[in-house]
């Protein structure tokens, strides 16, 4: 199968089965999606959901993030993986965007990237999910999920694998195909032992066609 093959059958799988796939984070506008990415860094959706709440309940605003306390914020967080760093970013993220972009959040990865605990990852999610731009976020399980396929080759990081995405990509889905991948990863494709025999990209899997191959080796009297 060619790449362009490859592509064709992933894609169109997808917009079959998935079409659409969003993000598990919870949020009503795009400063808490930009603090619940923020906060989801090495965490699980799941976990931020259960935080986010109290959190918008106590700073309903970019401007009230801005003048939070570290401690009293600090508080709120603390059961997310790495608090301390978290409660920094968010406070200085909050103040940057108060005193550089007068209040308003960017949407441009060049500027977003700017903010205190805003990596590309993070601004091509923000860019892609609010304003459907044609930015590819790479977490690892983009990153597994298109290895494994063959979607990459060779990719030895993260921007690595997102040129390679955003370059065989229809433009006008690669803010979908984001989610597309991390969903299949994170519940058919999962790092360990993942569910070859339940997921539907098979034919198109160079993973499973090495994995399929070798089992095959193996059961050979």
């Amino acid at each position: 199968m060619t790449k362009k093959e490859r592509y064709g059958f992933v894609i169109s799988w997808f917009q079959e089965h998935a079409p659409d796939a969003e993000t598990e984070l919870i949020f009503d506008d795009t400063y808490q999606l930009l603090v619940a990415v923020i906060l989801s860094a090495q965490c699980t959706d799941k976990r931020v959901n259960m935080t986010t709440p109290a959190l918008f309940a106590k700073y309903p605003s970019i401007k009230d993030l801005a003048n939070a306390e570290y401690e009293t914020l600090f508080d709120i967080i603390k059961s997310i993986s790495f608090p301390g760093n978290k409660t920094r970013h968010l406070i200085g993220m909050a103040q940057m965007v108060e005193e550089k972009f007068n209040g308003q959040i960017p949407l441009r990865v060049e500027e977003l990237i700017q903010l205190p605990g805003v990596g590309r990852k993070t601004a091509n999610v923000i860019t892609s999910v609010v304003d459907n731009q044609p930015n590819m976020a790479v977490d690892t399980h983009v990153f597994r999920v298109a290895a494994r396929i063959g979607l990459t080759t060779n990719a030895k990081t993260p921007l690595a694998a997102e040129k390679q995405l955003v370059k065989h990509l229809p433009t006008n889905l690669i803010y979908i195909a984001h989610h597309w991948l991390i969903l299949h990863g994170r519940y058919i494709c999962v790092a360990r032992n993942p569910k070859c025999f339940e997921c539907g990209l098979k034919p198109a899997c160079k993973f499973y066609s090495i994995r399929n191959n070798n089992l095959k080796i193996l059961e050979k009297p």
